[in-house]
């Protein structure tokens, strides 16, 4: 039997799932949250994390635009 090779998570994944655990808990004022950091950090990194939403949500509507035309990476899906 043949191991796979895995890749170790980049720094940058990392940081992901730990936002997307901290942003799980329901129980958090996501209206507070945007209100501290827009007011309790600093503007660098205000600008960093509005950087952040903006490719977020730029690369989510690529994935539901290709899935939503049938195209998979460089293969053209015949159920459109």
């Amino acid at each position: 039997m043949y191991k796979r090779a895995v890749l170790p998570m980049s720094r940058e994944e990392k940081v992901a799932i730990a936002i997307s655990k901290l942003m799980s808990d329901f129980a958090l004022d996501l209206e507070a949250i945007g209100f501290y950091l827009a007011t309790a950090i600093p503007y660098v990194t205000y600008m960093r994390a509005m950087e952040v939403l903006e490719s977020a949500e730029y690369n989510k509507s690529g994935v539901e635009y290709n899935r939503k035309l049938g195209y998979y990476g460089n293969n053209i899906s015949k159920e459109v």
